[in-house]
């Protein structure tokens, strides 16, 4: 008796003891899902890390938006045939696998995107500190990344599953697909919101942060792709009144020392440095050749690039493409020349400008993607250049091109592009051959900005400009395999990640595709 008096005490002791929180293991000062997300500064930081995913997205987003493409190509590699390899190679070949990582990466960071915007949007209303303009620029900036992720998921794999809400349970993280319809549907909605209501307009110079410029210029993309070409002009003709413009000279697009002006739309946020903090961009050194050395095109801190790089190498296809005197080209591509081994690493002897280029004789040569680089480096594959996913230089061509299909002229729009490259007024007045034009132009002005392949997507052409360039590229690349460039409608859409189906029953495979 006297022991379960001892053991009822202790009973009421612990009892009255969890009411004074001695099992809280959250105390009231510290951060948590419960207790973040209330001030402006705390949405700030939440919608900071949904930009984030952005990076990772780039880093793979080349392989299946450019290389994907008669733009680019790749530096052959026949001493290393591992899967890194294999699968880079196969995405520009065209041999589709629903294994490929890198294809799969698009889709997981973008999803990941996705995740983080789904909880600033859903936790921002509840935020009980935060001002009512602090939650509209949270939940503003949030719909931009929802949307800009489905839009690119959507035009890589088709329908996927829509998650609109925080996933919380194991039972709302499995989806099944959504149509493409609905995809669109929800891609429209929130960059509305994004305009109407939450974002602010651009002030310049940018933060880099979404603005309702940014969301303009998503939305009027979108109706083009879904040829709503009256409401897409109609967007497009309120860029001006925002401070849009072009900059006076190409290259000053992608300055270094001119990020976020007048012509940025929105761009992807990079700082070079080694100290913390700092975001770095080092993919951009991928698309350089193959060499012992790149210091004369990067200078001395990045002596050597033999196993990352000979990526996204300008095609054959693009160089001839560009119309004399066009002052892009130069901007954009430059030509490293010298010695190739057996293994296709170059020993550079001199570097030159695309612009007029005549091979040296006896000289093997090797085009690259000039437009991002920008020196001195701090430090090995530490780059200070931003990424532009929309510059008002591509405004005006989609404004071109809808004018154009509405039966408008799209001379004044297109004609101010190509004054600023140096290159005469467009004339012509048939509808035809001026939507020829535009997709023309709009592969030089945009060409490495992850543009080209979804141009081809669609367009009604596409198809058959890819077939005349494989034919090509069979008889000029080496190393090819036996199936590289199998041009098929059905692999304008990549195959949905092997590894997502296992997963999600709900996730059947697009059309063509056995796995």
């Amino acid at each position: 008796m006297k022991n379960k008096y001892i053991v009822l005490v202790l009973l009421v002791i612990i009892a009255s003891s969890c009411k004074k929180s001695y099992i809280d293991l959250v105390p009231e000062d510290s951060l948590s899902p419960e207790t973040f997300y209330q001030t402006d500064d705390q949405l700030e930081q939440a919608v900071a890390a949904a930009y984030v995913p952005l990076r990772d997205l780039l880093v793979n987003d080349y392989h299946t938006s450019e290389m994907r493409s008669d733009n680019t190509h790749y530096i052959p590699n026949p001493n290393n045939r591992g899967t890194a390899t294999v699968y880079r190679e196969n995405v520009s070949d065209w041999n589709n696998d629903a294994n490929n990582d890198y294809v799969n990466a698009v889709y997981y960071h973008c999803y990941t995107g996705i995740s983080r915007a789904n909880i600033v949007i859903g936790r921002t209303p509840l935020a009980k500190k935060a001002t009512e303009a602090g939650k509209a620029r949270a939940d503003g900036q949030a719909k931009f990344l929802r949307a800009w992720n489905y839009y690119k998921l959507v035009r890589l794999f088709g329908g996927v599953p829509l998650y609109l809400k925080e996933v919380t349970k194991a039972d709302d993280a499995f989806k099944n697909r959504s149509t493409v319809d609905e995809v669109y549907a929800q891609i429209i909605a929130d960059a509305k919101d994004a305009i109407t209501e939450l974002l602010p307009p651009a002030k310049f110079p940018q933060t880099g942060e979404a603005t309702k410029g940014s969301a303009t210029m998503l939305l009027a993309d979108v109706y083009v792709t879904l040829k709503k070409y009256a409401e897409a002009e109609a967007l497009l003709n309120t860029l001006p009144a925002m401070k849009y413009g072009l900059n006076a000279n190409y290259a000053d697009a992608f300055s270094t020392t001119n990020k976020n002006s007048n012509e940025s739309i929105f761009e992807v946020q990079y700082l070079q440095g080694t100290a913390v903090g700092t975001q770095p961009n080092a993919f951009v050194f991928q698309f350089l050749p193959k060499t012992t050395t790149t210091v004369l095109i990067t200078g001395p801190a990045f002596p050597s690039n033999t196993s990352s790089s000979g990526w996204n190498i300008p095609s054959f296809d693009l160089l001839k493409s560009y119309e004399p005197g066009d002052k892009r080209l130069d901007a954009s591509i430059g030509i490293a020349e010298g010695v190739n081994d057996a293994s296709f690493v170059m020993k550079i002897s001199a570097v030159k400008s695309a612009a007029g280029y005549t091979p040296t004789p006896g000289t093997a040569y090797t085009p690259f993607i000039k437009k991002y680089v920008h020196g001195p480096y701090v430090a090995t594959s530490n780059s200070n250049d931003n990424w532009p996913i929309y510059r008002y230089s591509e405004a005006l061509l989609l404004l071109a091109e809808a004018q154009n299909e509405l039966g408008k002229s799209p001379l004044t729009a297109l004609n101010t592009v190509r004054t600023r490259a140096g290159l005469p007024n467009v004339t012509e007045t048939d509808q035809s051959k001026l939507r020829e034009i535009i997709l023309h132009e709009r592969r030089i002005e945009l060409a490495f900005e992850n543009k080209r392949f979804h141009d081809l997507q669609r367009s009604p052409d596409g198809l058959s400009i890819m077939k005349a360039y494989a034919t090509k590229a069979k008889v000029t690349y080496t190393n090819l395999e036996a199936n590289a460039f199998d041009i098929q409608v059905y692999k304008f859409l990549f195959p949905l990640p092997l590894p997502e189906r296992n997963l999600n029953p709900g996730m059947p495979q697009n059309p063509g595709y056995a796995f």
